[in-house]
């Protein structure tokens, strides 16, 4: 199916964004994509090293983002934190779907009523998700095994220096200022924990603990709401992961346990790692390219209008192949450990 119109990336020569980019080239090299970024020059390599794509300077604060209106999209990606939602407005107003991935938990809220106020408009993809929903896809194809789940645990390991650039230290900054409460599931309900009942140990892929907290994520309800799991917890902690313990760099980290009924009644519990040597920003970049690839056609049936979560359009078991392709690996724990 051929896109003539561009994908417009804002933030695209930023880490997440130009990692998606080159993703979507890779994937699909007749794709057109324009760049958008704050520094023209840098958006402008960006560009440059991928091919078939432009470089353009964009003004959040703008309602037509500062674009020319002859300029025309397929699609509107927002790998960056837009207060305004100038970006979402603009797509919905031409009719394009629409991705975010800054938003976090705590500010969706009106990403969704626009989404509510203009149901008929586009479909609007929001990955506020840990790594823009593929942890959750990575999740859910483990659970394929159960015929029941009654437990999904979490804990992620952010090595500090593998934050991202500005807009992610921005990102993490916003949500901690907002709440420092955790949104879990238990017994069925979703609840806020607070001090020390939002205290967790968080495991390393190298045998280690590091003090994490309970956060509020998009996961939980993700996960909880897919597998109807009436347990559902995310744990993240901020610290020294086992790559850049042992010299090679920030690794990213995740223990992911299941506990349930397999499908012949027995219980059943797994875990596993989710580790990538490289950190999370191959993983983010892969979960904004999934996303991307579905909204506009190029995989899958089109899109119905409304908002969508990254769990409700893209195949677990596709997301699981991509994962592998770009050198993520979801092993035991005590194979991640050797």
């Amino acid at each position: 199916m051929g896109h003539p119109e561009p994908v417009l990336i804002l933030g695209g020569s930023g880490q997440a964004g130009a990692g998606a980019a080159a993703l979507l080239r890779q994937w699909h090299p007749e794709l057109p994509l324009t760049i958008a970024g704050r520094d023209l020059g840098r958006a402008r390599r960006v560009a440059d090293e991928l091919g078939a794509a432009t470089a353009v300077t964009v003004d959040l604060g703008r309602s037509d983002l500062g674009l020319p209106p002859e300029h025309g999209h397929s699609a509107v990606v927002a790998s960056l934190w837009d207060n305004h939602l100038h970006g979402l407005r603009y797509a919905q107003h031409r009719g394009l779907p629409y991705l975010s991935l800054s938003s976090g938990l705590v500010d969706i809220a009106p990403e969704v009523v626009a989404g509510a106020q203009r149901a008929a408009a586009a479909p609007i993809l929001l990955a506020s998700h840990w790594c823009a929903g593929v942890l959750v896809l990575a999740t859910l194809n483990l659970a394929r095994e159960f015929d029941r789940i009654d437990t999904i645990r979490v804990g992620a390991v952010l090595d500090e220096s593998d934050i991202g650039g500005p807009a992610g230290a921005a990102d993490l900054e916003r949500w901690g200022a907002v709440t420092s409460a955790g949104l879990v599931r238990r017994d069925g309900a979703f609840a806020w924990v607070d001090g020390p009942d939002a205290e967790a140990g968080v495991p390393t892929s190298d045998g280690r603990f590091l003090p994490g907290r309970t956060i509020a994520i998009l996961d939980v309800p993700s996960l909880a709401l897919a597998t109807g799991a009436p347990n559902v917890n995310f744990a993240l902690a901020i610290g020294e992961s086992a790559g850049r313990r042992r010299g090679d760099g920030p690794s990213l980290e995740v223990r992911i346990d299941l506990e349930g009924v397999g499908v012949g009644g027995e219980p059943l519990r797994r875990s596993r790692s989710l580790v990538h040597p490289a950190g999370q920003r191959p993983l983010t970049a892969l979960g904004m390219a999934l996303g991307v690839e579905r909204l506009i056609g190029l995989r899958g049936d089109v899109v119905p209008v409304g908002t969508h979560t990254p769990e409700a359009l893209i195949d677990p078991a596709y997301a699981a192949q991509r994962l592998a392709e770009i050198g993520a690996m979801v092993v035991d724990p005590a194979v991640a450990a050797a």
